[in-house]
């Protein structure tokens, strides 16, 4: 780093600190899910109740003072405003039952999509440099798809421990980069 301007040795430190800064952040993460699993999902299902009323509040504001918008659309900001802060206001008053049924929405959503992901990698067989691996994936694809459709609880618990234990590792290699980390 001696071959640096002062410039340059500047931008290096501040990348170091972000990558340090995100290493930690990204450990934190995965030790809050790992530690405190069902604690650490109430609090994602906070955030996303925070930003229904947040988002809600922002449309409604949109529909009741945008004067250059007709009345059909400022209803529907308004509308779609107070629907967003009606499921944010339930969110918070079910914390315990929005977040399970986060758990099986998500665990769902990502079976059929495993599913789907499955098919279409079936469908460009013939195009498919290595016929092999593709179907081996569009096998594993369908079968995971179907088991977190059959058992989205704990499909999505197993895919919240990987979040967790992949931010810890992640943000170990963040780290590693930051204390690392020379520059040009």
């Amino acid at each position: 780093m001696s071959d640096l301007t002062s410039d340059e040795k500047a931008a290096v430190n501040g990348l170091r600190t972000a990558l340090g800064i995100g290493g930690v952040l990204a450990i934190l993460l995965g030790l809050a899910i790992l530690i405190w699993p069902a604690k650490s999902a109430a609090v994602v299902t906070i955030l996303i109740a925070i930003y229904a009323i947040a988002g809600g509040l922002v449309y409604a504001g949109l529909g009741i003072f945008s004067k250059g918008m007709k009345v059909w659309p400022r209803i529907g900001h308004i509308v779609l405003g107070l629907v967003f802060i009606v499921a944010g206001v339930i969110a918070f008053a079910n914390l315990a039952e929005t977040t399970a049924w986060l758990l099986v929405f998500v665990g769902i959503l990502i079976g059929v999509l495993w599913i789907v992901e499955g098919v279409v990698a079936l469908t460009t067989l013939r195009d498919a440099a290595s016929k092999g691996w593709t179907v081996f994936f569009a096998i594993i694809s369908i079968i995971a798809g179907i088991f977190l459709i059959f058992s989205p609880a704990f499909g999505a618990a197993v895919l919240w421990w990987i979040v967790g234990i992949a931010a810890v590792v992640l943000g170990v290699v963040q780290l590693v980069r930051a204390f690392t980390f020379k520059g040009a």
